[in-house]
C-alpha cells in the first residue's frame, strides 16, 4: 500500500512538472529464458530497471536496479538500446542493457511484488507493451537500430 500511495504522489508531481525522465531496463537472459518482475503498486510484467540517481552512471543504474529488483549481481553488460516514449505527461528516455552472466544472491526489495523466469517464447498476456516488443524484437533479431520509439 506504501508503494501506491507514493506512486500516485508521483503521477500528480508528473503531471505538473511534465518532468523529462531518465532510467535504465535490464534483459536478463540465461537458457532463452527472461527474468522478469511484477510491481506491488502497477499491474503487469516488466524488465527490472528504473530511475538513475544523482551523479549514478548508467551501467551503476543498471546493476543497482537488477540487483534490488531481483537479488542478482550482473558480470558483463552490454548495451542494447535506447528508446523514448512519450507517456501520459512524461517523456521517459529508457537505456536497455543486456546480460547473460548473473547470479542470484539476494531477494527483491518491497516494492516487487514477483520475480519470475519465462521462456522467451512463452511469455505471459500481460506483460508491458513495449517490453513484450522489446522481447519480441529480441528474439526475431530485429532490434536494430538501437534507438527508437517505445
Amino acid at each position: 500500500m506504501y508503494y501506491k500511495i507514493l506512486y500516485f504522489f508521483y503521477k500528480v508531481y508528473c503531471f505538473l512538472l511534465r518532468p523529462i525522465r531518465m532510467g535504465v531496463r535490464v534483459l536478463m537472459l540465461q537458457d532463452d529464458k527472461v527474468w522478469m518482475i511484477r510491481h506491488t503498486y502497477m499491474s503487469g510484467w516488466h524488465l527490472p530497471g528504473g530511475g538513475l540517481k544523482k551523479w549514478e552512471s548508467l551501467d551503476q543504474a543498471a546493476r543497482r536496479e537488477a540487483r534490488e529488483e531481483t537479488g542478482a549481481e550482473l558480470g558483463d553488460i552490454s548495451l542494447l538500446g535506447t528508446f523514448t516514449a512519450h507517456v501520459q505527461w512524461n517523456t521517459d528516455h529508457t537505456i536497455v542493457f543486456l546480460c547473460k552472466d548473473f547470479k542470484i544472491t539476494g531477494k527483491s526489495d518491497g516494492e516487487i511484488a514477483e520475480v519470475r523466469v519465462f521462456p522467451l517464447d512463452a511469455l505471459p498476456e500481460n506483460v508491458f507493451r513495449p517490453h513484450r516488443h522489446l522481447l519480441e524484437a529480441f528474439k526475431k533479431d530485429e532490434l536494430k537500430p538501437n534507438f527508437g520509439k517505445w
